[in-house]
């Protein structure tokens, strides 16, 4: 006879959002010490946009829709695309393939950004304190640069580099945190979960 008795299945699913932080994270430090002028925009800042700002977070965005987490699909495969589409933008101009886009150009693909993150960050509201800061700072980063585009002045864009880097290093923080908070099963790092 064939049991009827529903069968529960626990949801072994990893929690992939250090995985989409830390690439997110890591990637947005690495450009804004460019645009901070550290140095030059160059093949590591868009290998590292193209397979750990963009790929990995495609994959913790697919993670969470299996998850069901909405809010997580959304962000991590959106910016997983941002950082694909940048590299995009720079490497096709540079091998001839398109014209470079114009700062105008560049001013509204960083704005329409900005609004986007704008719009998550009130997602971010029910969440916790670091995400909150994340969306915030990230906002912050993305009217920088387009501010700095529109009106070609350098030392707006130096600035949003410095802003940038505090930005990418919350991130970091946060997916970290997320990893030894679930290793050791207690507050190892703080991120102010929301009441």
């Amino acid at each position: 006879m064939i049991p009827t008795t529903p069968v529960s299945l626990k949801e072994g699913t990893a929690n992939p959002a250090p995985l989409g932080l830390c690439a997110f994270g890591m990637t947005t430090v690495l450009l804004n010490f460019h645009n901070a002028g550290f140095f030059e925009l160059n093949s590591m800042i868009l290998a590292m946009g193209l397979c750990y700002g963009g790929l990995a977070q495609v994959i913790a965005g697919i993670i969470e829709a299996k998850k069901n987490n909405t809010f997580g699909l959304t962000a991590f495969t959106s910016y997983g695309f941002f950082w694909l589409s940048l590299v995009a933008l720079i490497v096709m101009a540079k091998v001839g393939w398109i014209p470079k886009p114009s700062d105008g150009a560049m001013s509204a693909y960083l704005g329409m950004w900005g609004l986007f993150t704008f719009c998550l960050f009130f997602g971010t509201l029910k969440l916790n304190r670091a995400l909150q800061f994340i969306f915030g700072s990230l906002t912050i980063l993305f009217i920088l640069l387009a501010v700095g585009d529109s009106t070609g002045n350098a030392s707006i864009k130096t600035f949003a580099g410095y802003e940038g880097i505090i930005c990418g290093l919350s991130a970091i923080y946060t997916g970290i945190a997320n990893v030894l908070n679930e290793i050791y099963g207690r507050t190892v790092l703080p991120i102010g979960a929301v009441s």
